[in-house]
């Protein structure tokens, strides 16, 4: 065998992830194993086809779920019958847990060969590993036909799901694999905004080379010996949320003119297009930021005396300049500068709205040369005076360096709205006092995503420089704290 079973059960517990695997010939009896480069079986695997089903309507307390349905050709090579306990793997853990959450065995699993259901029973290797194993006879030079069926509880949390097939079990068949189809199928079309190609998700990172195709994302390989670089692995929106977006565009194409649906619209393309640190960077991420910006804009221009919708705004487009511009060389500040006036808005028309609140209270820490409380109000510095770039100037401790007068006027221009949006004014005038505030009595909202902590609370390498120098200035205390909060 090419895969020694030792080293199989190792990669199970590398890989805590719900069992979806190729089947493979049964544990070699102890001290048995073969030297490398030889095979036990002569049986060999001309062929498999995977079909993903992700289900539309998964039961109550679940994520999402996929009914598999794998079939495999095989072929025996030798001169004489083999007969055989076939196993697959129900879960790659012993049984309860990663560490972060349960990871539920396979469930509904059935077997045929040649059309037969085969019975199957449970057993449980040394390793703990729990495995379905049936009987099936594989006569020379003759084409069997192995199916086995199951459904698969997806990996994640909102808004993200995710599904893999293990191929490397598979090695232990005579020579290499013919050729492998894998399909993935949706139960709505897949695009780059559902299914994420380039992003890392925390954990998950989708195989490459998967095309799309209506409902469904396929790979395919040909004669290769399968290794864990071959494991397939899908990255999704999680069905539920997308099912939002497709309500809320259906609403839309009844009645245009529904304020409320374009606002709910804009806050789920929000919620899909953000992760735990940032927001989505790949293709599909940035259209939804954009369709979010769109939406929003729509929103409040059917609706512009909602305080929550110019916060919710204001929102999306603080959190694309923070993930996206704070830490460049040469930021773009015209999307900050968008959402303090969003803010400026939504608290005029609403003193205590609690998300407008909540955001600025995370500004005047993220971004204290842009937002300064002050007594009962907040100064939105950034509105009376142009910001520029950072300066490497190490301030004193009696020097403030919140004033609008630290810094130089620059001429600005709003970014243009996107076409059938209220459009911004070419000046925006601030109000001659701060704005008031007071403390809401609701429960808060969480912060978007602020401070970071983690490895994504390490600023890009291009920004280190500017925090050294920065080292005594009030943001780099603010980052050191952050870093000290998040090492508890």
């Amino acid at each position: 065998m090419k895969k020694l079973i030792p080293l199989l059960a190792l990669l199970f517990f590398l890989f805590p992830h719900p069992a979806l695997a190729d089947i493979a010939p049964p544990d070699q009896p102890p001290g048995a194993n073969p030297p490398p480069g030889s095979e036990l079986t002569q049986v060999r695997m001309l062929s498999e086809s995977v079909l993903i089903d992700v289900q539309p309507k998964p039961p109550a307390g679940s994520i999402g779920q996929a009914r598999v349905t794998a079939s495999f050709t095989m072929r025996n090579l030798g001169s004489a019958a083999e007969t055989m306990p076939v196993r697959f793997p129900l879960s790659f853990w012993d049984g309860s847990s990663n560490g972060f959450g349960n990871y539920p065995e396979i469930q509904d699993f059935s077997a045929k060969v040649d059309g037969r259901t085969e019975p199957t029973r449970r057993i449980s290797t040394d390793n703990g590993v729990p495995w379905a194993e049936f009987q099936a006879t594989f006569p020379p030079e003759k084409d069997i036909l192995v199916e086995v069926t199951y459904l698969a509880e997806g990996v994640g949390e909102y808004p993200f799901i995710s599904f893999k097939y293990i191929l490397e079990t598979g090695a232990g068949w005579q020579g290499t694999i013919g050729s492998a189809d894998l399909v993935l199928r949706l139960p709505y079309e897949a695009n780059n905004q559902n299914v994420i190609f380039t992003e890392q998700i925390g954990w998950s990172q989708t195989t490459p080379g998967g095309s799309l195709s209506g409902r469904e994302v396929r790979w395919h390989y040909a004669d290769f010996e399968p290794t864990w670089e071959h494991n397939l692995q899908v990255s999704l929106v999680i069905p539920s949320a997308w099912k939002k977006v497709l309500d809320e565009q259906a609403n839309l194409a009844r009645n245009p003119k529904d304020g409320e649906a374009w606002g709910r619209l804009g806050k789920v393309y929000k919620e899909i297009a953000s992760l735990r640190r940032g927001l989505r960077q790949d293709t599909g991420g940035q259209e939804l930021y954009r369709m979010s910006v769109e939406a929003y804009e729509k929103a409040l221009a059917l609706l512009p005396n909602d305080a929550l919708w110019h916060a919710g705004f204001a929102d999306l487009l603080y959190r694309n300049y923070y993930w996206k511009e704070f830490f460049s060389d040469n930021p773009d500040h015209s999307d900050m500068l968008r959402s303090l006036d969003e803010l400026r808005i939504s608290l005029e028309l609403d003193p205590q709205n609690a998300k407008a609140l909540e955001l600025l209270d995370d500004m005047k820490y993220s971004l204290p040369d842009a937002v300064r409380q002050e007594g009962d109000g907040y100064l939105l510095l950034w509105l009376t005076a142009t910001p520029t770039p950072r300066s490497t100037h190490t301030a004193e401790p009696s020097e403030t360096l919140l004033l609008p007068t630290a810094f130089p006027s620059l001429s600005f221009t709003p970014t243009p709205p996107i076409a059938t949006s209220t459009p911004l004014p070419t000046e925006v005038i601030p109000p001659t006092q701060p704005i008031p505030f007071a403390k809401p009595v609701t429960t808060p909202i969480p912060r978007p995503g602020l401070p970071v902590c983690g490895t994504a609370a390490l600023a890009p390498l291009s920004a280190a420089g500017w925090l050294r120098k920065r080292k005594r200035s009030s943001i780099f205390r603010s980052y050191r704290k952050t870093l000290k909060k998040c090492s508890k």
